[in-house]
């Protein structure tokens, strides 16, 4: 009836690189179907799987093989016939667990033929044997017993059957030593596969170890670098905080400037204010002259004292009352110039803090 599925699945092919035997080359792009074959004509179990139009595993079922669990989802088996080691990517660790049992189960069942073939090859070894043992007696036997034409006629049909059952052998012999060839060769070659695997496997250890010295000092490094920046942060709210004060401070100097210049245009009234005093003080001056010429006059004129005595009393008054105002003026002008003067000091001890 010739070969027919027994199992079918759906997963990611992989082959292992054949140049650097470690890493694994995607055979199919997506997930494909992989399938369990059983020929009854030659009794044998194959792992076929075909993405479009191309076989990308053709694999014939040992007793020797393996199927590995690397991961909870990928799973892999050496073909030494092909040279090759396939690797299985399934969507869920239940497919993966179904296809490893139903690679033991296959597995089981090659052996049980393997070893059938064997009983069978040497029933078949013994029976010639024995067949060959018989023969001669019985020859010998009919040659005593028998007329010469009773030898050819009991003879002949027995070295016939006698050579044609030694062919049978030797060519049983001579496929069984082939198939001991063959099975020596995947044996080299399983040895040699394991022996590649063992060695990857013995750099990947390594190689996860460096890992996890890498992994920690990067973890070491992340701390390190955490802890600055948990400084970085501290001094980015120390410098906002001090940005706060200088942005206040700069408040103040302008608050502080804008006092200055009504300040300052005060002290320009004062001063414009101040221009004033000389022309007073020569209006004084004029009018202390005229005081002198009209008491050098009054001994000419004291016929006009009593007249002009009212008239000086007045003028006197009006210099007294304008000294007062003058000296008032002062008084204001020199208060004005020491709060300015002392507010200048203030202004420069806060421009020297700051």
């Amino acid at each position: 009836m010739g070969e027919q599925p027994i199992f079918t699945t759906r997963a990611h092919v992989f082959q292992i690189d054949p140049t650097t035997k470690k890493n694994w080359v995607p055979a199919s792009k997506q997930a494909v179907t992989v399938s369990y074959f059983y020929d009854s004509t030659r009794n044998s179990y194959r792992i076929i799987s075909v993405d479009g139009s191309k076989v990308i595993i053709n694999s014939t079922i040992t007793p020797n093989m393996t199927f590995t669990k690397t991961s909870q989802k990928f799973g892999q088996w050496a073909d030494s016939r092909a040279n090759t080691v396939f690797g299985l990517g399934f969507a869920s660790e239940q497919q993966l667990a179904k296809f490893a049992e139903k690679f033991q189960e296959v597995k089981e069942a090659a052996k049980l033929a393997r070893d059938k073939s064997q009983e069978k090859m040497e029933t078949s070894s013994n029976h010639s044997q024995e067949s060959g043992r018989d023969t001669p007696s019985s020859t010998q036997a009919s040659s005593i017993n028998g007329t010469d034409d009773e030898k050819i006629s009991h003879v002949g049909p027995a070295d016939a059957l006698l050579k044609s059952e030694n062919d049978r052998l030797k060519s049983a012999v001579e496929q069984s030593n082939a198939n001991a060839k063959k099975w020596e060769t995947e044996l080299q070659t399983l040895r040699e596969s394991n022996a590649r695997l063992e060695e990857s496997l013995t750099e990947s250890a390594a190689n996860v170890e460096t890992w996890k010295t890498q992994v920690a000092a990067c973890k070491e490094e992340s701390d390190g670098l955490r802890d600055k920046i948990t400084e970085l942060e501290a001094q980015c709210e120390e410098a906002n905080q001090e940005k706060e004060r200088n942005a206040q401070l700069t408040e103040r100097v302008q608050e502080l400037e804008s006092e200055l210049q009504e300040k300052e245009q005060e002290l320009e009234n004062l001063r414009k204010q101040a221009e004033i005093i000389p022309q007073l003080m020569e209006e004084c001056e004029n009018i202390t002259q005229k005081l002198e010429a009209a008491e050098t006059k009054n001994k000419d004129l004291e016929e006009k004292i009593e007249t002009l005595q009212t008239d000086i009393d007045d003028s006197q008054h009006k210099q007294g009352h304008l000294k007062v105002e003058l000296k008032k003026f002062m008084d204001v002008l020199d208060g004005k110039i020491d709060e300015l003067h002392e507010f200048r000091q203030g202004l420069s001890k806060l421009g020297v803090d700051n």
